[in-house]
């Protein structure tokens, strides 16, 4: 979803209940499973269920706290990424051992350290750290659907004759009944509220959802690897284990293709209005941050504060601009027309021998800082004229 443009509003909601959908939904799993083997009695699951959610909220606060303060102490980027791993994966352990939500968990804790790591880790450390995290969140990705997968096909050979004939039934009929009861319920809710925002104010009636937001909010329920995993972790001895493992991975596999495939002529039919929400959010918020440098370096007088006031000055400029926001003026292309000049010469440095590697690769990096400061975000390519 996130390489089409759509609404912010639209992102927003879906994200959100992703997250709360699974949290709460391996919550209740759990209670479930808990219950089904006798370990606990039903009457008592909702007071675990709320103790397990105010425990995990309290619990993914608290160590997102103790984390901040470890990793503003840390100034090599490696160290700080490994600890960013250990901590994640062991705040997720720990919660599942002591028996609170591990998902609840993480995004409190991940919450936590979002909102307040700018000011306490370097700047390298994130942006490190960034680009290994997108890294091991897709080859984990990968890895589980090609375990999974393995042994669905383990399945299926289990289910032989008319057993396996019926368990592609049921996995089908799951499947449809996913996709169609999403779309009823989405649908559903959203006349509802446009129907009660008629008879409030006029902000009501616009926050309200259209039903082509409703009919692509709906049509966005491609499940994942969470679907997959809880259906996996269902006991080896558990009831038609094998036919609910084929459905899950049903659902999964056919959401994905189906939905997944089929969402940009969908967004291309429904030709939803244009959302600037946050391109309007970065101009406004990059104008302030960039005048309150200017303020800051007004009262200095030398060369280099009025060379570092231009550079300002020309990104205000672009943050002014009415027509996009992160525009690329003349004077980053000049800039990054300089630099392909600097590239070639530090080029022709290192072979002639005039430098060695170690010089060259540290020029280099300064040269790449450069080049990223003078492309607009998401549009990064060097301009060779």
């Amino acid at each position: 979803l996130g390489q089409f443009k759509v609404p912010h509003r639209i992102t927003a909601i879906l994200q959100g209940e992703s997250l709360l959908n699974d949290a709460t939904a391996l919550l209740i799993y759990r209670m479930a499973i808990s219950a089904a083997a006798g370990s606990i009695l039903l009457s008592s699951a909702v007071p675990m269920i709320l103790l397990s959610t105010l425990g995990s909220l309290a619990a993914g606060y608290l160590l997102g706290r103790v984390s901040l303060m470890t990793l503003g102490r840390i100034e090599d980027p490696a160290s700080g990424t490994v600890v960013q791993f250990a901590g994640t994966f062991g705040v997720w352990i720990l919660a599942d051992r002591i028996g609170l939500s591990a998902i609840i968990t993480i995004v409190v804790y991940a919450m936590t350290i979002a909102r307040t790591a700018p000011r306490r880790m370097p700047a390298r450390n994130r942006i490190s750290s960034y680009s290994v995290w997108e890294t091991a969140v897709f080859v984990l990705n990968v890895l589980a659907f090609v375990l999974m997968g393995l042994q669905a096909r383990t399945i299926v050979g289990r289910l032989a004759g008319q057993g396996q004939t019926d368990a592609f039934v049921l996995a089908g009929t799951v499947l449809a009944i996913v996709i169609v009861s999403r779309l009823i319920w989405v649908l559903g809710c959203g006349a509802i509220i446009r129907w009660f925002g008629r008879f409030g104010v006029a902000d009501r009636q616009r926050d309200a959802p259209s039903f082509r937001g409703g009919v692509l909010i709906g049509w966005c329920g491609m499940r994942g690897l969470v679907t997959l995993a809880a259906a996996f972790a269902l006991p080896a001895d558990f009831p038609a284990r094998d036919p609910i493992v084929l459905a899950a991975f049903t659902v999964v596999l056919g959401t994905l293709v189906l939905q997944g495939m089929s969402l940009k002529p969908l967004l291309r039919l429904l030709n939803l209005d244009p959302d600037e929400t946050v391109d309007r959010e970065i101009a406004q918020a990059r104008v302030v941050v960039m005048q309150a440098a200017l303020d800051i370096l007004s009262g200095k007088t030398s060369d280099a504060a009025a060379a570092v006031r231009e550079q300002y000055a020309a990104q205000r400029k672009i943050a002014k601009n009415p027509d996009d926001a992160q525009a690329a003026t003349e004077y980053d292309r000049l800039r990054l027309y300089a630099i392909k000049s600097q590239r070639d010469a530090l080029e022709e440095l290192r072979r002639n021998g005039t430098i060695g590697d170690e010089a060259y690769h540290r020029l280099e990096e300064e040269i790449d800082w450069t080049e990223l400061a003078a492309s607009p975000p998401g549009r990064f390519q060097p301009l060779n004229t």
